[in-house]
């Protein structure tokens, strides 16, 4: 009997995955949730002109999407101060992601992230053999003076850095961000992922020219847009790095269907603000159904909130289980000290009044 001859890097790998979906969940615990408070979707939706711009264009779904995505990418220059070629679109961060670690990384490379920041960019890195080497946070803050002196001490290629963090919520102001960024050492690009910067206070984006070699950011319309299902997320870079891509992406990896939600995402500022007014009302009552219970939640720039549940790592992953035993997606950290707290995402009300009536009781349960 024959099998596929793998290479030895993907036979050193774990069989495993950064997360477990919650229809994978939904399907082992023979249900599905009341609430879905764990994915950081927007579950007050995208816009109506998005959604108006997909029906229509499902009509041409028998075309390929504009390997280009140049209207999108147009759109994305003016609305960041760039030029289009400073712009790439791909298929989520994620997409991004890989195929930026694809692009810069080899066996044995090194590349700096903080120790329990997000597992998705590791999990390319790992994917390709690079050697990943972490920081820890301080003050459930990721630490970018920290990260940037190891990367000098590694001789990194790749320092990655989100802004705000995922998954505590917290950030730091752009003029830190900046102030850095004079210690990045030669030769080291750093990945700033600012999926939620959305949501963030004024100030907290850094004022980075779309030029700059030192720094690729990321973006997304999974969250604030509300369309994370579509999987589109882009760039901002230098052109070089930028014109690098096409070298190994998948040039028809994008759905013009997403391509043309997207564009029409953008140009509906008003919805964005009915968002951004949404996830903060239910920040402020997520950090009140904690302090109700005797918790205390994280100040968050995040679509999400970070809640201390007042124990270790192991207390907060019964307070998840019981959680989710009664129907109430939500995740948690992976690392101490972060793994002291669950994440919840913001949701509509009717989605926190199932929070409300079931955290009193997931509580009980774990203390007991």
């Amino acid at each position: 009997m024959t099998a596929p001859r793998y290479t030895d890097l993907v036979q050193s790998l774990p069989a495993t995955v950064p997360f477990v979906g919650p229809e994978e969940q939904e399907r082992a615990r023979g249900a599905p949730f009341r609430a879905r408070l764990g994915a950081n979707e927007s579950l007050f939706g995208p816009s109506p002109a998005a959604v108006k711009a997909m029906q229509a264009e499902v009509l041409e779904i028998w075309k390929y999407g504009d390997p280009g995505s140049h209207d999108l990418r147009h759109e994305l220059a003016r609305h960041m101060r760039a030029r289009p070629e400073n712009i790439l679109v791909g298929e989520g961060i994620d997409g991004l992601l890989g195929n930026l670690v694809r692009l810069l990384i080899g066996p044995g490379d090194a590349v700096v992230t903080s120790d329990g920041a997000y597992p998705t960019f590791n999990y390319h890195v790992t994917g390709f053999g690079g050697a990943l080497y972490k920081v820890p946070y301080r003050d459930d803050h990721e630490d970018p003076a920290a990260l940037f002196r190891k990367a000098k001490e590694v001789n990194a290629r790749l320092v990655y850095l989100a802004n705000p963090d995922n998954p505590m919520g917290t950030w730091h102001s752009g003029e830190t961000i900046m102030a850095a960024l004079d210690d990045l050492p030669e030769s080291c690009l750093l990945v700033l992922d600012e999926a939620y910067v959305e949501f963030a206070p004024q100030g907290t984006a850094a004022p980075i020219e779309a030029d700059d070699p030192r720094i690729i950011r990321m973006r997304t319309f999974s969250k604030a847009y509300g369309m994370a299902g579509a999987r589109i997320g882009y760039a901002i870079g230098a052109p070089d790095l930028i014109r690098s891509f096409d070298k190994i992406r998948n040039h028809f990896g994008m759905n013009r269907v997403a391509q043309a939600g997207a564009l029409a995402a953008l140009q509906d500022a008003a919805w964005l603000t009915h968002v951004q007014e949404q996830v903060a009302g239910a920040r402020d009552r997520i950090t009140g159904l904690a302090a109700d219970n005797g918790l205390s939640a994280l100040p968050s720039a995040t679509n999400f909130v970070a809640v201390d549940c007042g124990g270790d790592g192991a207390f907060a992953s019964r307070v998840l289980d019981e959680l989710v035993a009664r129907g109430v997606f939500v995740r948690k950290p992976f690392v101490p000290p972060q793994d002291r707290c669950i994440r919840i995402s913001c949701g509509r009300v009717q989605d926190l009044d199932v929070l409300a009536e079931t955290l009193p009781e997931a509580l009980a349960a774990a203390r007991s």
